[in-house]
C-alpha cells in the first residue's frame, strides 16, 4: 500500500506509482466530493480488472521448459532420467534437487594451473556458484581446453578455434540451460564467444581481471609492454640478461592477465561494449574485492536470463557489433581485436568486415591513457570509472547506439549514462582526447589485398620522419628488408642493410605459414641503430600478428599471407614499397610485368615454403582455416549457428 502526498493510503498503487502530487491514478491526490470519490472508484474497478488479466495470462501461459529437463525429466522414460542423474548425486547432489526442474547453468573453467592469467578463476568461480544457487540454479562447473598466451607456443592462435569446438560441443552434448564463460587471456574470450553465438543458450562472461599494476622503482612497468622496452634496451647495451629478465618479470606481480590495454584488457572491454558481461566488469583488477562481488552478481544474472531466454542472438546485434568498434577505438584496443571480433560475428550471422573498422571507428578519438598507447596501466584505469566512463563518453556524443541489449537485459545507455570519470588523467573528455581520428586503418594495396594498421601508437617521432613531408604528407617510401620468420629476423637483424627508414616485412607467420598467426611481425631495429640514439620504432609489415602489447606502428595480418602464395612471397630485400595511409595503399614499386614474372616463378619452384605441420592438429587446422582477414575462423564451422534452437536436443547415448 502506498500513501501519496496528502498522507491518505492508496490500495491500487504501489509505491513506484507515486510522484511529486500523489499516486498517478489520482492526479493531484485531492479527492473533495462524492462525484471524486464515484470518478475513483471506477478508475480502480478498471485498474483492478487490468491486473487480474495480467495475473490471469502469466497464470495460464505456459511456462517455458528448460532444456535440463530433457536430460532429468524424461516422463515417458524415468529410467534414461535416472542415468542421466545418478552419477551427478555422487558429489552431493540430490534427486529432489535434479528433479526440482531448476535450471542448470554451466561454468565454463577456463582457469588451471597451465593457464596462470586465468587460474584465479578457481577461486571466483566459487562465488558464481554461490551467486547461481542464490537465484535459484545448479551450478555445474567444468573445464575448457586452456589457452595461455604467454607459453603456449608455437602461439597460443591455435588454440582459440580448437577451444571453440570442444567447447561447441560441451555445451550442446550437455544439460545446460545457460553458461558463465570465464574468460581472461588474450583467446580465451573470444573462443568463449565464438561458441556461445554458435550454441546460441543463455550465457554471459565474467573476467578474470587485469593483474596489480608493475614498478620498476617509481616506474609503471606494463605486463607484455615491457617485453619491447627490455629488448630495446639489451640490444642498445643498457641491460645485460639478468636485467631483462628482472624487468619483464616485475610487469606481472599478480593473478590476472596483462595489466595493459594488450588483447586481454580489449577483449574482454569489447565483450561487455557487446552486451555480453555486466556493466562495468571488464576493468576490474583481479586480486580487487570487487571482482568476487561481480562473480556473484553473475551467477545471478545468468540464471535470470536463462528464465527470460535472454540469448547472445538477441545481445550480439549488427548495432552491438559496431558499438563495439567505437569502443575499441576509444580504449586503444589491440590490433588483434578485428580477427576476433569479426570472427565472433560469423559465428552469430552478423555481417562484419575490416572496411566496417575503417568506416566506423577510426574517425573517433582515443579517451583512454593507457599502455601501451599511453602512461598508466589497469589499477588507474579502473578507479578512473573504467568502462563504463568511456563509455558514458560516446553515449554523451551519439556515438553509440543507445538501445543495445545487454546481459541484464537493460540497454547500453541504462547501463552506462552519466557514468563519466573524475580522473581526466587517465580517461580523457570527447572534446579534450588523447588523439583524434585514433583507429584502425584498413589497407589494400599490389603487395596484399587485406592489412590493418593501428593509429593510435604511431609516435611524434615517427610521424615527423616518416608522415610530415609536406610534398608526400602522410605517405612515405623505403626500401624492404624482408625476414622469413622470427628465426631469420634474430639471424640477420644485425647485419642486414637496415637503415633509419628502412621497412622490416616479415613474413610466413600466417594462419598457414606459422602455423597459427604468431606475435613476432613486432620487429626492434638493429642493435647499431639503437645505440645511435634511434628515438622510434621502424615500420613494420607482415602477414602474422603483432601482440596487443607493442606500441611499434605496424601494418598487421597481410592477406593473403605468403603460405598462400600472395605478393608477400615475391618480395625482395631492396625492393621499395610505398605507404599511403591516407589512401589507404601499400604498394611494391615495380612493374606489372614483374610482379607477373616473380609469380611465374615462384609457383614453378611449387610456391612459397612453410615448415611442415608437427602435430595432427596443426595440419587439421590449415586445411580448414581461414585468413586473418576474414576472422581466421573455420568457415565450414560458421554454417552451424543457433544449434540449441536448429537441433534442441541430442539424441538418447543409450
Amino acid at each position: 500500500m502506498a500513501t501519496n502526498t496528502n498522507g491518505e493510503s492508496c490500495n491500487g498503487c504501489s509505491s513506484t506509482d507515486l510522484n511529486a502530487n500523489g499516486c498517478t491514478h489520482h492526479g493531484n491526490g485531492n479527492i473533495t466530493d462524492i462525484e471524486d470519490y464515484k470518478t475513483e472508484l471506477t478508475t480502480l474497478r478498471a485498474r483492478t480488472k487490468e491486473l487480474e488479466e495480467k495475473l490471469s495470462s502469466m497464470e495460464t501461459s505456459p511456462k517455458k521448459s528448460l532444456r535440463s529437463s530433457q536430460w532429468l525429466n524424461k516422463p515417458d522414460d524415468l529410467a534414461m532420467s535416472a542415468l542421466y542423474a545418478d552419477r551427478y548425486m555422487n558429489y552431493g547432489l540430490t534427486s529432489e534437487e535434479l528433479l526440482s526442474g531448476k535450471p542448470i547453468i554451466g561454468i565454463a573453467q577456463s582457469g588451471s594451473d597451465l593457464a596462470p592469467c586465468n587460474q584465479y578463476h578457481t577461486t571466483l568461480a566459487k562465488r558464481v556458484r554461490e551467486g547461481i544457487r542464490t537465484a535459484g540454479g545448479i551450478a555445474i562447473e567444468f573445464p575448457t581446453h586452456p589457452i595461455q598466451e604467454s607459453s603456449r607456443r608455437p602461439t597460443a592462435t591455435l588454440d582459440r578455434n580448437l577451444s571453440y569446438l570442444s567447447l561447441v560441443e560441451l555445451l550442446y552434448a550437455y544439460p545446460f540451460d545457460g553458461v558463465v564463460l570465464l574468460t581472461g587471456c588474450d583467446k580465451t574470450t573470444p573462443a568463449m564467444l565464438m561458441a556461445a553465438s554458435t550454441m546460441n543458450i543463455p550465457a554471459i562472461c565474467l573476467n578474470v581481471g587485469p593483474m596489480l599494476n608493475g614498478y620498476d622503482r617509481k616506474a609503471l612497468i606494463g605486463s607484455g609492454t615491457v617485453v619491447w622496452k627490455a629488448r630495446e634496451l639489451h640490444a642498445a647495451g643498457e641491460i645485460d640478461d639478468t636485467g631483462v629478465f628482472d624487468l619483464v618479470t616485475k610487469g606481472t606481480p599478480s593473478v590476472g592477465h596483462c595489466n595493459t590495454m594488450g588483447t586481454a584488457s580489449t577483449m574482454n572491454a569489447l565483450a561487455e561494449a557487446l552486451g555480453m558481461a555486466l556493466p562495468g566488469s571488464a576493468a576490474i583488477p583481479a586480486p580487487y574485492r570487487e571482482r568476487a562481488q561481480c562473480a556473484y552478481k553473475t551467477g545471478v544474472q545468468i540464471v535470470e536470463m536463462v528464465h527470460a531466454d535472454r540469448k547472445p542472438s538477441d545481445i550480439m546485434t549488427r548495432e552491438a557489433f559496431e558499438n563495439a568498434i567505437m569502443v575499441n577505438t576509444a580504449i586503444g584496443g589491440s590490433t588483434n581485436a578485428p580477427i576476433h571480433l569479426n570472427a565472433i560475428a560469423k559465428h552469430i550471422g552478423v555481417k562484419l568486415d575490416l572496411d566496417d573498422w575503417d568506416n566506423i571507428g577510426h574517425s573517433l578519438p582515443l579517451l583512454v591513457n593507457l599502455q601501451p598507447a599511453g602512461e598508466y596501466l589497469g589499477e588507474e584505469y579502473h578507479r578512473a570509472g573504467g568502462l563504463q566512463a568511456v563509455i558514458a563518453e560516446l553515449l554523451d556524443q551519439g556515438r553509440l547506439h543507445e538501445s543495445a541489449l545487454t546481459a541484464n537485459g537493460k540497454t547500453i545507455r541504462e547501463n552506462n549514462a552519466g557514468k563519466h570519470s573524475w580522473d581526466r588523467r587517465t580517461i580523457k573528455e570527447y572534446g579534450q582526447p588523447m588523439l583524434k581520428d585514433a583507429g584502425f586503418l584498413h589497407i589494400t594495396g599490389n603487395l596484399f589485398d587485406s592489412a590493418i594498421m593501428k593509429t593510435s601508437v604511431i609516435s611524434e617521432e615517427f610521424r615527423k620522419v616518416f608522415l610530415e613531408d609536406p610534398n608526400d604528407p602522410n605517405a612515405f617510401e623505403s626500401k624492404a628488408v624482408v625476414f622469413d620468420g622470427p628465426e631469420d629476423y634474430h639471424k640477420r637483424i644485425e647485419t642486414a642493410e637496415v637503415d633509419e627508414r628502412t621497412i622490416l616485412v616479415m613474413r610466413g607467420t600466417g594462419p598457414l605459414g606459422y602455423p597459427g598467426a604468431a606475435e613476432v611481425v613486432n620487429m626492434t631495429a638493429p642493435g647499431r641503430l639503437l645505440k645511435k640514439g634511434l628515438k622510434y620504432s621502424l615500420p613494420c609489415i607482415g602477414d602474422g600478428r603483432q601482440s596487443g602489447t607493442s606500441g611499434s606502428p605496424s601494418i598487421l595480418n597481410a592477406s593473403p599471407e605468403a603460405a598462400a602464395n600472395g605478393n608477400l612471397a615475391i618480395l625482395k630485400d631492396g625492393d621499395k614499397l610505398r605507404v599511403d595511409l591516407t589512401k589507404r595503399k601499400v604498394n611494391i614499386l615495380i612493374s606489372a610485368d614483374e610482379i607477373k614474372q616473380r609469380r611465374e616463378e615462384l609457383m614453378a619452384r611449387g610456391g612459397y615454403k612453410a615448415i611442415e605441420s608437427h602435430t595432427p592438429y596443426q595440419d587439421l587446422f590449415r586445411r580448414e582455416v581461414g585468413p586473418l582477414s576474414e576472422g581466421m575462423v573455420f568457415p565450414r564451422a560458421t554454417k552451424f549457428q543457433r544449434v540449441a534452437q536448429d537441433h534442441p536436443i541430442p539424441r538418447d547415448n543409450h
